[in-house]
């Protein structure tokens, strides 16, 4: 995962309701931004998006600035996907991706934006690997203040996003496709964005009973996730950890450690977060919570100091944490034969398309945006 959700405070759901960004009790969002927009749908999308993460909340941005409506479900609580910030006792943390870089003007521009908001700082130019050292790139590493939940939280604004809204299967119908909801409800759009995990995606075209050309599926099967074990741990004191306050060490069991005080995120108590390598995530991956967290507080014993205790753990699991063999392209638009009026239309995106990276899953929307766009009527 790249060293890559979640408000305080309620808000009333019905199944046939539509909120302008949606958040749900054990978030840590601001009470401010909180206020949803409620309406009833009535009107069919252009484009139906499955999965609020990074790519599917900026294509459904991109896509009203075309003219278009969006309508994004997703089966969580939250939006933002991999952008999760958990409350954690009296402190807070980031469980996904911990920061992000930028490698293109389209993506610089968007995070020089939101730097002018105040939304994103610049937390460091490179990680200490552990030792004396450290390692110093030039390039930028961004952070959101108030935890990366916080960028989600804005993307999700003013989109219509579903939240709770489990969907089984994805069908074609005439002049479009179905999505098949767990609640028994149907939605129907001429054109779909699947952003889910590849493997998930294929299951909901699966159930569906949509085939997709041989090559496609071929190369969608093609695309491989790596897992990652995220712990979160509350110390008695701070924990010291080269300036500014995390370690990356690719060949250790915990490539990733991060001071979440240190960060801004934490103020009131001394959370951290560790990530576990892919090879040790999957090794742990089918041990209980207890088990996980006894190995990885072995792992920090040469972090802390001898007045140092751990005071509370707890696991989040990521099976999907990191594409590691990507598709090539951005977007993948399928050469499933449109019905006869043209208008049907099947894109996937997501982190594995393009970069696996969080600025690859925001280039990956807007380009799946800019080609379903030209689809919908």
């Amino acid at each position: 995962m790249t060293a890559l959700n979640t408000p305080q405070g309620g808000l009333h759901r019905h199944s046939e309701v539509r909120y302008n960004a949606i958040f749900t009790d054990d978030d840590i969002r601001p009470a401010r931004r909180r206020k949803a927009c409620e309406q009833l749908v009535t009107d069919q999308p252009d484009v139906l998006i499955i999965g609020a993460g990074i790519a599917g909340l900026t294509a459904a941005h991109e896509l009203a600035a075309l003219g278009k409506r969006a309508l994004v479900f997703d089966k969580g609580r939250n939006a933002g996907g991999r952008l999760e910030t958990r409350r954690v006792g009296e402190g807070a943390a980031d469980t996904g991706a911990q920061f992000f870089t930028t490698r293109t003007p389209e993506f610089e521009a968007a995070v020089a934006e939101w730097v002018r908001e105040g939304l994103v700082f610049e937390w460091s130019r490179g990680w200490s690997d552990g030792s004396l050292l450290t390692v110093r790139e030039g390039h930028p590493r961004y952070a959101v203040k108030g935890g990366m939940a916080q960028l989600a939280e804005l993307l999700a604004q003013g989109v219509e996003v579903a939240l709770l809204k489990v969907v089984t299967a994805v069908r074609r119908v005439p002049g479009g496709w179905q999505a098949e909801l767990a609640n028994g409800e149907t939605t129907r759009a001429p054109a779909v964005l699947l952003t889910p995990p590849v493997p998930q995606s294929l299951e909901l075209l699966d159930a569906g009973g949509v085939a997709l050309p041989f090559d496609e599926r071929e190369a969608l099967e093609r695309i491989e996730y790596a897992p990652c074990i995220c712990g979160l741990f509350t110390l008695s004191r701070p924990i010291e950890l080269p300036s500014p306050g995390a370690v990356q060490r690719p060949h250790a069991n915990l490539h990733w450690i991060a001071d979440n005080q240190r960060k801004g995120l934490s103020p009131n108590a001394a959370v951290i977060t560790a990530q576990a390598s892919n090879a040790y995530s999957r090794a742990l991956w089918n041990a209980s919570d207890d088990v996980i967290i006894s190995a990885m507080k072995l792992d920090l014993l040469p972090f802390l100091d001898d007045d140092t205790t751990v005071l509370s753990g707890e696991i989040r699991r990521w099976r999907y944490a990191a594409p590691v063999r990507i598709f090539p392209e951005p977007v993948l638009l399928t050469a499933i034969p449109l019905d006869g009026e043209g208008n049907a239309a099947l894109a996937f995106a997501g982190d594995a398309f393009g970069e696996a990276r969080v600025e690859g899953a925001y280039l990956s929307g807007r380009a799946a945006a800019h080609k379903l766009a030209a689809f919908s009527p």
